[in-house]
């Protein structure tokens, strides 16, 4: 497990659980060495204690050997770090068997890729893997989550998720990473916005959400994802859990943005980085490069940076209109057979002498 945050921390105790030879890998040979001797990560999942079983060491020592036996690896580290730790695993060569899984809900800068699209391209898609849906790190650890897998490979979708289920987490498995990572994308980028809206009408908290749900999932098509990724677990499930959780980094990044704060201080405020801040940027640029509009999501992008007001930011929430819905004739196959039964049945009648009504005609 590279990456000693919150999830990284809950999703390695649920490795050692499912009987995994697990090695936690922090940032530094202090919190390493803090670790071990607590046994507890007070710094982002305090009270939770770690198991015997688990090995935690530093990402700035020697941490190859036990790279040169994983059969997994999970990357739990920020989106804009995955390009230094992909290096690092780079320079280090995993095997050539393992499977490398992103835990990241965010895109990659400078250009709003996706973490495993960045994976794909050192390692080898059959290779990568990510994992999205409802799992506040503390509730996972304790009473359990709703977790997706989502690879190009079969084999390696239902591996990782077996890992999950055999700690006693349902993990559904998916053959949709683009959509996994777009819809965690989007419930970070609406929770954001739903903090920032909610005390100003819960009406229209609801419609910044659904709003940048669909400018997303419009998005998502265009490189190739499942619509009904965002409306599973991976998408409208995650963002109820982390619109209601009360500590909800996303959601309070964007409490405090109503309340005036810039969004450089946000991340000292929470105690902990903030991706949304940071990803609805990269995802508005990366939208404009489709030629879709999106102007909810673009305009929360002003919002964090400073460059929108919070009262501009509301009203034009309140007054956004999606596009309409586009009416044609119906081509349902069911449709079509009715409507040829009914032909049928008037040819009939009118060779027996009946109108339409099934009177016989005067």
């Amino acid at each position: 497990m590279v990456g000693g945050g919150s999830f990284g921390t809950a999703v390695a105790i649920l490795l050692v659980r499912a009987g995994l030879r697990t090695t936690l890998l922090v940032r530094s040979a202090e919190h390493a060495e803090e670790l071990r001797r607590r046994r507890e990560n007070r710094r982002y999942l305090p009270g939770v204690p770690l198991p015997p079983a688990l090995r935690v060491a530093a990402l700035a020592g020697d941490w190859g050997e036990p790279l040169a036996r994983a059969d997994l690896v999970f990357l739990a580290v920020p989106s804009k770090a995955l390009p230094t730790a992909v290096e690092a695993l780079g320079q280090r060569k995993p095997p050539a068997h393992a499977g490398l899984v992103s835990l990241a809900k965010g895109l990659v800068p400078p250009d709003g890729r996706q973490p495993t699209a960045l994976l794909a391209d050192r390692f080898g898609g059959d290779r990568i893997a990510c994992v999205g849906g409802p799992a506040h790190a503390r509730e996972m650890v304790e009473a359990g989550a709703g977790l997706v897998c989502a690879a190009w490979s079969r084999e390696l979708a239902h591996a990782v998720a077996g890992v999950f289920q055999a700690a006693g987490v349902v993990c559904e498995v998916s053959s949709d990473p683009v959509g996994v990572e777009l819809a965690g994308v989007a419930k970070n980028a609406a929770a954001v916005a739903v903090g920032a809206t909610r005390e100003q009408g819960l009406n229209a908290a609801g419609m910044a959400a659904a709003d940048i749900f669909l400018e997303v999932l419009a998005f998502a098509e265009r490189r190739g994802a499942q619509a009904r990724t965002f409306v599973g677990r991976a998408g409208t499930g995650d963002l109820v859990a982390t619109a209601l959780a009360p500590t909800s980094r996303n959601r309070t990044a964007g409490e405090l943005l109503a309340q005036g704060v810039p969004a450089a201080e946000i991340p000292a405020r929470v105690g902990q980085a903030v991706e949304a801040l940071e990803t609805v940027q990269l995802l508005a640029q990366a939208i404009a490069r489709e030629g879709l509009e999106a102007p909810v999501t673009s305009a929360l992008a002003h919002l964090i940076d400073g460059s929108l007001p919070l009262d501009r930011w509301v009203a034009l929430v309140r007054a956004q209109q999606p596009p309409p819905a586009r009416f044609g004739r119906p081509r349902s196959w069911l449709l079509r057979m009715r409507y040829l039964a009914r032909r049928l049945r008037r040819r009939r009648q009118l060779a027996d002498g009946q109108d339409a009504t099934g009177a016989a005609p005067e």
